[in-house]
């Protein structure tokens, strides 16, 4: 099969012949259609993480169709059109069976711990555990633009966040994480500010359905602009980027009572910051979520939004690309990048 081959860090991917995966006796074989590109194949590709061994096949934000599956597979069958999480479980533990597939100890991530999907062809081990069906109705470009960025998203504001009609939502990124966080907490009732330093991207937030918007170019003290704006502080905050100033900049927003969740990784010197512990934890009363991708059988109340009409991960793609310009898009993360996000469109050769 084709991929796209990872053989040196920070360095052009290599368009290369590969080895077609083997099928699992209990998984499945799936012929990928689209993939997105993540700020983690970003980090992948920069050599920043632990997990991956060269030489590599990247992609964890799939779709595509089933075109063979293992003897022990009993719920899916050739042709179905599917997705997975990045975080494959394995299925049976008593974290997978209590529905916390994410802190599974025999967790693979694909494109990480495992070769991924900016290939021809994925393995998915435990197929009927880890396989989502797609809705007729939902594209796989679309699919691939949900990708990690929508179902973490959704379980940082449903699950972690708890988040309610009416409260403040602050976004402080408004990369394909931050707008789909903007995009689910409009569907479900919430008050949105996003933060950025791009325009475009702050664009893009307010076509998705944000209340308000703050460039954060030049302002001093960004907790304090965000509590203005939003009549003493948001009640949720989200760190979209994974940087130590967003992160700082976000646990300040917030007011009494406010909920943190960290959705961004934090690289490099970002993952140990300082905490402002008396100021802000202990004196506001903060609470501080971590988040790491959706099980799949959390993905159903999502994928009910989308099939009725009230969620389009769609609207977050703003341009697909041939599986040959992959390197080309992770380079450009180096810098600012396009508002939106970017998928590989298999098709396009």
């Amino acid at each position: 099969m084709k991929a796209a081959l990872l053989e040196r860090y920070d360095a052009p991917l290599t368009i290369a012949s590969v080895p077609d995966p083997e099928c699992p006796a209990d998984g499945a074989i799936v012929a990928v259609r689209a993939c997105g590109v993540c700020r983690s194949d970003h980090h992948a590709w920069k050599g920043l993480d632990p997990d991956v061994v060269l030489p590599h096949v990247m992609g964890h934000e799939l779709a595509g169709e089933i075109v063979e599956t293992g003897p022990a597979c009993r719920h899916f069958r050739v042709g179905d059109r599917v997705t997975a999480p990045f975080i494959l479980g394995c299925g049976h533990c008593a974290d997978c069976q209590s529905g916390r597939p994410t802190i599974c100890e025999d967790q693979s991530g694909i494109g990480f711990t495992v070769w991924g999907a900016f290939a021809e062809r994925l393995a998915i081990t435990a197929a009927d555990f880890n396989l989502v069906h797609l809705p007729e109705t939902m594209d796989f470009v679309s699919a691939a633009g949900m990708g990690c960025r929508v179902t973490t998203a959704w379980r940082a504001l449903t699950d972690r966040a708890d988040i309610r009609p009416g409260e403040w939502l602050a976004v402080h990124g408004a990369g394909g994480v931050g707008l789909s966080a903007i995009m689910i907490a409009a569907a479900l009732g919430a008050r949105v500010l996003a933060v950025d330093v791009s325009d475009a991207a702050l664009a893009k937030a307010r076509e998705l359905g944000a209340n308000a918007v703050l460039n954060a170019t030049g302002i001093h003290d960004v907790g304090q602009a965000v509590r203005d704006l939003t009549g003493g502080g948001a009640h949720v905050s989200i760190d979209a980027l994974g940087s130590a100033v967003t992160f700082d900049n976000a646990l300040r927003s917030l007011r009494k009572l406010g909920r943190h969740v960290q959705i961004g990784m934090p690289v490099g010197a970002s993952a140990t910051v300082p905490l402002p512990l008396l100021e802000l934890v202990y004196a506001r009363q903060l609470t501080l979520h971590g988040t790491r991708g959706l099980g799949a059988r959390q993905f159903a109340p999502m994928m009910d939004m989308i099939a009725g009409g009230r969620l389009d991960p769609g609207q977050l793609v703003t341009r697909t690309i041939p599986l040959s310009a992959a390197g080309d898009a992770l380079a450009e993360m180096d810098g600012v990048q396009p508002a939106g996000v970017t998928v590989i469109d298999m098709a396009m050769g």
